[in-house]
């Protein structure tokens, strides 16, 4: 059975022993009842993978010793996917679950011309990224942006891979695995200055299918394209 899975916001490695925060505290001796020499498991978000063992059971400042560290590589690709905010907040929370689960390495929330402004809870969605990287047991937590206007990324952007994925009828490639950043737009797709814009900025046009997908779908669907490599 696996061993119960928990994150540190800090981890310095070498560390022999640690006092974990009152959060983690509570749902490790309260909720799942655990004790004194019984072993989980922590991860920082930045590949340190530790195992170790609970020394003091107390449920405010429970305190572990590290048995095992190991730190484990970054995926491979570099994958960064721009989306643009949504109206219901639930369905961009909906796109960084499923996005730190297929494993991409940065997230940009991004403010479009038409996207509908609304308040973005820093706080609350990096809390949807760290339960959604335990959830699927994995060691590098995805890098949230705050919300960026479009064109200042555009303007900006280093990636040697650069993409846009937008419904204007032109002539578009398929999207195709490997790092970079893509663009996707809001409820009513980019503008044409905007599209235009990019293109000018070497970015490539792609499609992500032959449907017309929901910005949080198209969302997860270019991740998955681009961590199939």
């Amino acid at each position: 059975m696996a061993l119960p899975f928990f994150y540190l916001s800090e981890y310095h490695p070498g560390d022999g022993e640690l006092i974990l925060d009152e959060d983690n505290s509570r749902h490790i001796v309260q909720v799942l009842r655990m004790q004194k020499g019984q072993q989980l498991q922590l991860t920082d978000g930045r590949g340190w993978l530790l195992t170790a063992t609970i020394q003091d059971d107390h449920k405010k400042k429970c305190l572990v010793r590290v048995d095992a560290s190991t730190h484990q590589p970054p995926p491979p690709e570099k994958v960064t996917i721009a989306l643009s905010l949504l109206k219901n907040a639930s369905r961009f929370e909906w796109f960084l679950e499923k996005a730190t689960e297929i494993g991409v390495s940065g997230i940009i929330p991004l403010l479009c011309e038409r996207t509908e402004k609304q308040h973005f809870r820093q706080d609350r969605m990096q809390n949807i990224l760290v339960s959604a990287l335990l959830q699927s047991q994995q060691t590098w937590l995805p890098d949230l942006w705050t919300p960026t206007p479009v064109t200042q990324l555009i303007e900006k952007a280093t990636q040697d891979r650069r993409f846009i994925a937008h419904c204007l009828e032109e002539k578009k490639e398929p999207l195709k695995g490997g790092e970079g950043l893509v663009l996707i737009g809001p409820e009513g797709d980019f503008t044409s200055s905007e599209i235009g814009r990019a293109l000018e900025h070497a970015f490539l046009p792609v499609t992500l299918g032959e449907t017309r997908l929901r910005t949080e779908t198209a969302g997860v669907v270019a991740a998955t394209l681009m961590r199939m490599c």
